[in-house]
């Protein structure tokens, strides 16, 4: 890949929109979903937090690459380039785990309501979690295996010399990247779409030929399923095609950077999946909305906090928090 200025450009804003957006959701995100955990936490409530805690750490390595679009090479030390590698690809994969064990979890509640309520417990979802984070890590250490392939070979060139950062392989590094490359599209994004896809319309199936189900908790539901769907489709097929079509090359696609650009939009577009996940999270979020509008001096503004939209969150929330679980919302 060459870089130019137009990439530069495009780069520094994709990277700075999902920057400016996706940190105070997150943190957002983050503070409701630990509250929740401490409190009286649900298999939904722990996935919801080991996915923005994922979020979080992408958007704290985001600057580095920045940086490497601002001044078009790598400039900083050497060895934050394949750490932040193996992390940017690593969160991308254990997004990907967590967006479908949330969709089998929904599917579950609403496919087996009593059943599942009475087996279900956060102590598995924890454990789900962890076994999502080290199968991510353990597949992405793939960077750390190409990028220092033959280090000690005095015909290759030292790669804290280059001012590239994983863009340039040889056809030995190409040999154990491109392959590895087709199984994680595989592994890390076709199976899961296929269980995201089988579980939503059964969801909403099901709901639909459910006449008790409240009008607002179907719109939820819907509204979930094809934010996450819409999340693989945008976020993650076009870099898991630019696997596919880098192993039939048998090189690294020269749109692989674009392809890439996609995926980063994730740490933006998970707050709303977590939106109509968690009616903890909206309540929070109704209730900053609510303390904004009251310090604005206008009394039209003043009066809109005591509407309907705000006292009927408020209403709601407080029935929610006190007869529902975060994964019954949507029921």
């Amino acid at each position: 890949m060459v870089w130019t200025q137009h990439l530069s450009n495009l780069v520094l804003g994709v990277y700075g929109f999902t920057l400016v957006t996706g940190f105070p959701a997150n943190i957002l995100a983050f503070y409701t979903f630990f509250q929740k955990v401490r409190q009286r936490s649900t298999p939904m409530d722990v996935l919801l937090l080991s996915l923005t805690i994922s979020d979080l750490v992408f958007l704290f390595f985001l600057p580095f690459r920045m940086v490497e679009a601002a001044n078009m090479k790598w400039t900083l030390p050497y060895f934050l380039c394949p750490l932040s590698g193996f992390i940017f690809y690593s969160i991308i994969c254990n997004s990907v785990l967590h967006l479908t064990a949330i969709s089998v979890e929904r599917y579950l509640g609403v496919a087996f309501p009593i059943k599942y309520k009475l087996k279900r417990n956060p102590r598995n979802a924890l454990i789900a979690t962890v076994i999502f984070w080290f199968v991510s890590m353990a597949h992405c250490s793939v960077v750390y295996i190409t990028q220092y392939l033959n280090y000690f070979n005095p015909n290759i060139t030292d790669p804290s010399k280059r001012n590239t950062c994983y863009e340039e392989f040889s056809s030995e590094q190409l040999k154990i990247l491109v392959p590895v490359r087709l199984e994680l599209s595989f592994v890390f994004f076709l199976f899961p779409f296929i269980i995201c896809c089988f579980c939503y319309i059964k969801c909403i199936l099901i709901l639909s030929r459910l006449s008790n189900v409240n009008a607002k908790k179907r719109f939820r539901a819907i509204g979930m399923a094809l934010g996450t769907l819409l999340v693989f489709a945008i976020c993650f097929m076009p870099f898991n095609i630019s696997h596919v079509d880098g192993f039939l090359k048998n090189r690294s696609s020269e749109w692989r950077t674009e392809a890439l650009l996609s995926s980063t939009l994730n740490a933006c577009l998970d707050p709303f999946v977590f939106y109509f996940s968690s009616s903890a999270l909206r309540e929070t979020f109704k209730n900053i909305l609510r303390a904004l509008v009251r310090r604005l001096p206008c009394p039209w503004f003043h009066s809109a906090v005591h509407g309907p939209l705000f006292t009927q969150g408020k209403t709601v929330g407080r029935n929610d928090e006190k007869t529902q679980s975060t994964d019954d919302s949507i029921r």
